[in-house]
């Protein structure tokens, strides 16, 4: 009798989820064994991530358990350091600190992505980045807790500071988040006598000329139109050199403090893959064929964002698929179908799919979309952006839950509360027990800029 196949995935992502999902429904019971790795017991839909920050969607609903999806799978949390394809074997160190050697006959490497950083001064120190659900939670308790302090002061510097908030990046994250919070915030003064929402103060940098390019020019003026009309500047080829201690230095030459830095801007491949004898392109991509199988090895494959997948629907022979969750879910599909005819012998199928369009919410009752060429906008196209992405979702479950969440935020409106508790829970028992406490992090005064 053959012995099971061992099937080792990398990453708990779109891609990483979806084919195990796919492997554990699609392959006979013994023909396999698979392993999925990830720090996370979870993946995260992040196209929902601004609406949870907002407040929208409960953030327990945007991700999904993959011990109780994947119960066919062993799933291990832990991170890979390496991946020796020589050896077949993978590296990993455990969430217990262990290290564990996993070794494989098919490997599919999906770590995803990892948010693009630049050498821009005090970024390390002030920057918020927005592609996990602690993120979103945190940032969230992060505005309204901006709120909080702002009307317990009548410093005009440090209420201007306070109530500032700024977006790096013009991408989908960048201009859903900075939407989502602003509607949050301004629906939260409501409740504040002594903020206005005229004092609240939201800017987006983006350094190229346009934003959101996926929905093309035209659609890309609309959204900077709507944003405009929502009190939001947005400043085009315009980028950030320093914001040390909150000071924002723009190469426009504007200055201001802010107490809020989102940094959005843009992603690159999970720098794991340095550690790794897979080829990479350029910029750190794994080079990949159209039937997703990595470039000159046997039996490891690879997709989603940090793969370098040829664009069989473009005539460009150079052309690659965008890192979008669109791609990622139905690689994953065609990556999962490709491991069961390789373990069973037949020929694999190539991945082609022309890209349909997009979809942006820029917060509640507005969006735009792009859709085989139809162009949407305002209701309409939030409407399509939430119907598309809940029918994205993975399980009923979670459908029918953020379903829920919708509707009863429509009935009763938005929670406004900041739970900045969650970020330093020991902080009041170790006060009161008489343990030295470190303070929770409070806005800085501003700095006066020597003449």
């Amino acid at each position: 009798m053959a012995h099971a196949k061992r099937i080792v995935v990398v990453g708990g992502g779109y891609v990483g989820m979806y084919t195990a999902l796919r492997l554990q429904k699609k392959l006979r019971r013994g023909e396999a064994e698979i392993t999925v790795i990830d720090p996370q017991s979870h993946m995260t839909y992040q196209p929902f991530l601004p609406e949870a920050a907002a407040g929208s969607i409960e953030p327990r609903h945007v991700v999904v358990p993959l011990h109780k999806v994947l119960q066919g799978c062993r799933v291990l949390n832990g991170r890979v350091t390496a991946i020796s394809d020589a050896d077949k074997q993978v590296t990993v160190v455990t969430a217990a600190g262990s290290t564990e050697l996993l070794g494989y006959d098919v490997l599919v490497v999906a770590p995803g992505s990892v948010a693009r950083t630049l050498p821009v001064p005090g970024l390390p120190e002030q920057g918020i980045a927005f592609k996990t659900v602690g993120e979103a939670i945190y940032l969230r308790n992060h505005v309204l807790s901006r709120l909080d302090t702002a009307a317990t002061t009548d410093d005009p510097e440090l209420r201007s500071r306070l109530l500032t908030f700024v977006v790096v990046g013009g991408g989908y994250a960048g201009v859903e988040a900075l939407a989502e919070l602003a509607d949050m915030a301004r629906y939260a003064t409501k409740y504040y006598s002594g903020i206005e929402a005229e004092e609240m103060r939201w800017v987006l940098v983006e350094a190229m000329d346009r934003i959101m390019p996926e929905v093309g020019p035209k659609m890309g003026v609309y959204t900077v139109g709507r944003l405009l009309d929502a009190g939001i500047e947005v400043l085009l080829e315009t980028r950030v050199e320093s914001m040390v201690d909150g000071h924002v230095v723009l190469s426009d030459g504007q200055e201001f403090d802010a107490d809020t830095i989102v940094w959005t801007a843009g992603v690159k491949p999970n720098p794991m893959l340095e550690q790794t004898d897979l080829p990479l392109g350029p910029r750190g991509h794994i080079e990949c064929t159209a039937s997703l199988t990595v470039e000159g090895l046997d039996g490891v494959f690879s997709a989603g964002d940090c793969a370098s997948v040829p664009d069989l629907s473009k005539d460009d022979p150079n052309a690659r698929t965008s890192p979008s969750a669109q791609h990622a879910v139905r690689q994953a599909k065609v990556l999962a179908d490709n491991i069961k005819a390789y373990l069973r012998g037949y020929e694999m199928t190539q991945y082609k799919h022309s890209y349909a369009g997009s979809v942006a919410s820029l917060g509640l009752y507005k969006g735009v979309a792009q859709i085989y060429g139809v162009k949407l906008r305002g209701f309409p196209a939030w409407f399509m952006h939430r119907t598309y992405h809940v029918s994205r979702m993975p399980t009923w479950n979670r459908r029918f839950r953020i379903l829920m969440d919708w509707t009863t935020a429509l009935l009763m409106g938005r929670e406004v509360v900041a739970l900045g508790q969650l970020h330093e829970p020991k902080a009041e028992f170790a006060r009161i027990s008489g343990a030295t406490v470190t303070p929770l992090p409070v806005a800085p005064q501003p700095t006066t800029k020597a003449s």
